[in-house]
């Protein structure tokens, strides 16, 4: 049988210390999964890397943290939540001060595996703390408050690294949590309530050790395929036979085994199956659409880094205010309804993206940016609550584990596959466009400085002319990438579907079991 945790209780007027330092741990881990991406270049020239070994840097945290999460749940019920959170987050702060001290590549990758380790237990652990304090009616809320955490960490972390970098040094990127860290940790110590280990159990080491090669597998093909050609790649192939081998051999000792950590009772659950295809389809477009976002203003609309930050800004505050609305009215009305509604509003957003020029104006680009970040919003808030609502309490955090391992796998292959999409679609318009090119062709016989200029006799006029075609082919590959994502959403509707609501008396009996005011 698999451990599992008992609820914990908490007293009202300690609650609202409680979510302060939960969100202050959320947000942590979040921001460091992007914080460190702007910092690179100048990581690079004080560290003697080259970029490809830079890249480790933020492959290592997430590879390391998508492992860690896995068990999560055992280790909690295993050794209590609040003791695993200080634990973890004590680890996570001092992980971060090595980082900002490494002198070389070798130390830095360390020191990341490090803090992604520890850092993979923050988000499970505090959601599951919120949905244990919160009671139902107040529930909505409450995820509405983690959800800001979870999202706009990656979303402002690339422009809270870029001042720190600009402004102090690549160093306080890592430094920055170590305040931040300890006052978390002395909080929890303080005011997070305590619950009671559960009772003993051997861990699943054979299961988490293919889970983990699996994992690390999969990613390290996903972060190299484009770089190494994919399956053209013999390491590529490898590492994919591996992950699909490790998946393979995971769900089959998950179905025979006795003792696994992760209880197979999570999986039972149709809301909460529901929901973890759902976020997977919210991970897909969570992190590959802002990682677009950035070089189609910079390279083709052609705004500078600093303005390009500002009108990606409205995603974030597109955001903030659907959260703010879901969480006042996710216990008043359906929540698959705001599901719905938010689906609807991320996958018109991402089909207006379609449309995009370099030439697009400001507002209709903001409008557009602003419009995503609102279904974004309104999706993730009742998502949470759907997919806990039936689940038992004693199953909370090992749910959040794998909600977190999901969106993270998710997120890093929507980013792989966006770009294998944009570099292929951008050389297949190339050669497209590239054969309607030729000395025969009617605009360039017209004469006049145009024709002149743009001679594919003359090398001046081939440069010139290969560079138009680059840039038409780029418009092009980008719109082909915002398809591929609004075709990722459809999923999510069909799981609308699966999901249902508990009947009143059903809630609050599970409320009164569960959560003690």
């Amino acid at each position: 049988m698999s451990v599992t945790e008992r609820p914990v209780t908490v007293e009202a007027r300690h609650r609202g210390l409680v979510t302060a330092c939960l969100m202050s741990a959320t947000l942590m881990q979040a921001l460091d999964q992007t914080i460190a991406n702007v910092a690179l270049p100048y990581m690079q020239g004080s560290l003697s890397a080259t970029y490809n070994q830079m890249t480790w840097v933020l492959t290592s945290y997430v590879v390391m943290a998508a492992i860690m999460t896995a068990p999560v749940g055992w280790l909690s019920a295993r050794y209590g939540r609040k003791n695993l959170f200080i634990v973890c987050l004590t680890g996570f702060t001092v992980a971060s001060a090595l980082c900002g001290l490494a002198d070389s590549l070798v130390q830095i990758v360390l020191f990341r595996l490090l803090q992604g380790a520890f850092g993979a237990a923050l988000g499970p652990l505090a959601q599951a703390t919120l949905l244990d304090i919160y009671p139902l009616a107040q529930r909505g809320k409450a995820m509405a408050v983690f959800s800001m955490g979870v999202m706009m960490g990656p979303i402002i972390g690339p422009t809270l690294g870029g001042y720190l970098t600009s402004d102090f040094s690549w160093r306080w990127v890592f430094y920055v949590n170590v305040p931040f860290g300890i006052a978390t940790v002395l909080g929890l110590a303080a005011f997070m309530p305590r619950a009671l280990p559960g009772a003993r159990s051997r861990f699943d080491w054979l299961g988490f050790s293919v889970l983990g090669v699996a994992l690390a597998t999969l990613q390290y093909a996903l972060d190299r395929g484009d770089q190494l050609d994919w399956l053209g790649s013999p390491v590529i192939v490898v590492c994919f036979i591996l992950a699909g081998l490790g998946f393979y051999l995971f769900i089959v000792h998950l179905t025979l085994a006795r003792n696994t950590f992760v209880p197979r009772a999570v999986f039972a659950d149709r809301n909460f199956i529901a929901g973890l295809v759902t976020i997977g389809s919210i991970g897909m477009v969570l992190i590959s659409s802002s990682s677009l976002l950035a070089p189609y203003l910079e390279n083709l609309s052609g705004y500078p880094v600093a303005e390009a930050g500002l009108v990606m800004a409205p995603r974030g505050f597109g955001t903030l205010l659907a959260m703010q609305i879901a969480g006042r009215i996710a216990n008043k009305v359906d929540p698959r309804l705001l599901l719905f509604t938010g689906f609807s509003l991320l996958t018109l957003a991402l089909y207006l993206q379609t449309g995009w020029t370099p030439d697009v104006s400001n507002f209709y680009l903001a409008a557009t940016i602003t419009l995503q970040g609102f279904g974004l919003g309104l999706v993730y808030v009742p998502l949470q609550i759907v997919s806990f609502q039936t689940l038992a309490a004693d199953l909370r955090t090992q749910g959040a584990a794998m909600l977190a391992l999901v969106r993270s796998v998710m997120a890093a292959i929507g980013v792989s596959l966006t770009t294998w999409v944009l570099d292929r679609m951008t050389q297949y318009e190339h050669a497209v466009l590239n054969a309607a090119v030729t000395p025969f062709s009617r605009p360039l016989q017209a004469g006049g400085a145009v024709s002149s200029m743009l001679n594919p006799a003359t090398h001046a006029g081939a440069a010139q002319l290969d560079a138009m075609v680059s840039s038409q082919a780029s418009i092009i590959a980008y719109v082909d990438d915002f398809k591929f994502m609004m075709i990722s959403t459809l999923p999510a509707f069909a799981c609308l579907l699966l999901m249902r609501k508990p009947a009143k008396h059903q809630e609050m009996e599970m409320d009164e079991l569960h959560v003690m005011e």
